[in-house]
């Protein structure tokens, strides 16, 4: 079953249509957000017989996959710090060329900054450095070596050559709203990074979290250091971007599947106060805040929530404790939920009719009485038919009510 785009008219923009659901107000329809790997994005371009020219390096995000967000009537669209990425040459490898549109993390359009090394991997930002692993549908980013295992101290740390705000140059973000504007009202986030999940990608895990037992104060360095860039990222953005930008985005993966992946304590401690320095500056401009966290997130949820979190991504409701109707019951009054489409069973190997029930399902739990965006519990997946897809993104299921 295809989609129905053309012929479906809206009564309000798709902005307005976020900010209604999120307002816990019943909208005119489901609104929807889309995330999945470059193999999916390229699948559904070739389905729609997408041809525009590849992006070159000057633009920041790709035509051809933001027509297929246009093809499914997606209503939010993300605007993400790595697309902004003005390092000095000196930060630059020997070789190394700088490669904005082949990092197989992309989930959305934007490009993202990666330096080509000569022997076939990539580095970020932030100093990773980033091999490619395929497998039978596609393929994804492994990181293949962490850049401060080898230190014991804190002052081993200050040697890293730490990023620095003025690495960024978000002076061309006017013109990208702009953009988006010429081409319909969206819902616009900032993706800001996240504090645990880098510190830890940059350390190692297993160091990272030894070092947390037995001499946190390497990890707690490691967070405040990726913590004051953030701070001064998005106030510097907040400033550029005035009413235009709608919301804030953290990501930060502190759960698994069954349970938390540091003790509540821990996290208290060392992470926790990062987010909240980070919230505030959200809060000081008056913009809501989107919160990720794969697994089992609910025994934060409260905290999180007086911290200043409106909306909790992905909701992977197959996660202990995360049952969408547990979660609306407890939580729907004071947060929103974005997500909630299972990537792992029912989108890669369901029937399309599991998809559409699953659909209807989080429709009319999440989605009751607004305060839903609907979208998969993370990117759809290289190995999800398209057929799902479709399945998922029929129009029919955005005008069920309540």
């Amino acid at each position: 079953m295809t989609i129905s785009t053309a012929d479906v008219t809206t009564a309000i923009t798709h902005r307005q249509r976020v900010l209604k659901a999120l307002r816990h107000e019943q909208p005119d329809r489901q609104p929807v957000d889309f995330l999945a790997t470059p193999e999916i994005w390229d699948r559904l371009k070739e389905h729609f017989d997408i041809d525009m020219a590849p992006p070159t390096d000057d633009e920041f995000f790709d035509p051809n996959w933001e027509a297929v967000q246009q093809k499914f009537e997606v209503d939010c669209r993300v605007i993400s710090y790595d697309q902004f990425c003005s390092p000095p040459g000196s930060a630059i490898l020997p070789g190394a060329k700088i490669d904005w549109w082949n990092a197989r993390s992309r989930s959305t359009p934007n490009r993202m900054f990666r330096q080509a090394l000569p022997d076939g991997s990539f580095r970020d930002i932030w100093g990773h450095v980033i091999g490619i692993v395929y497998n039978q549908s596609g393929s994804y980013e492994e990181f293949s070596k962490w850049p401060l295992s080898w230190a014991n101290s804190v002052e081993d740390l200050k040697d890293h050559p730490w990023p620095d705000p003025d690495w960024w140059d978000f002076s061309t973000l006017p013109d990208l709203m702009r953009q988006y504007d010429e081409m319909g009202d969206y819902h616009l986030r900032f993706r800001i990074g996240s504090v645990y999940e880098i510190a830890w990608q940059i350390r190692g895990m297993q160091e990272f979290l030894v070092d947390l037992a037995k001499q946190p104060e390497i990890p707690q360095y490691i967070m405040e250091r990726l913590t004051e860039i953030y701070v001064e990222n998005t106030r510097r953005v907040l400033e550029i971007a005035g009413d235009r930008l709608d919301m804030v985005y953290l990501y930060d993966d502190v759960a698994t599947q069954n349970s938390l992946m540091i003790s509540k304590r821990m996290w208290q401690k060392y992470v926790k106060p990062c987010h909240e320095r980070i919230f505030a500056v959200a809060k000081e401009f008056g913009k809501p805040i989107m919160y990720h966290c794969d697994g089992a997130l609910y025994p934060l949820l409260p905290e999180l929530i007086e911290l200043g979190i409106d909306v909790l991504n992905p909701v992977q409701a197959d996660a202990a404790g995360m049952e969408p109707q547990r979660l609306k019951d407890e939580f729907g009054d004071r947060i929103s939920f974005h997500g909630g489409i299972d990537i792992i069973k029912t989108l890669p190997r369901g029937t399309e009719e599991d998809v559409r029930n699953e659909v209807r399902d989080r429709i009319r739990v999440l989605g009751k009485n607004g305060g839903y965006v609907l979208c998969s519990s993370h990117h759809i997946q290289s190995d999800t038919p398209l057929a799902n897809v479709f399945a998922m993104y029929d129009m029919e299921h955005r005008y069920l009510h309540n």
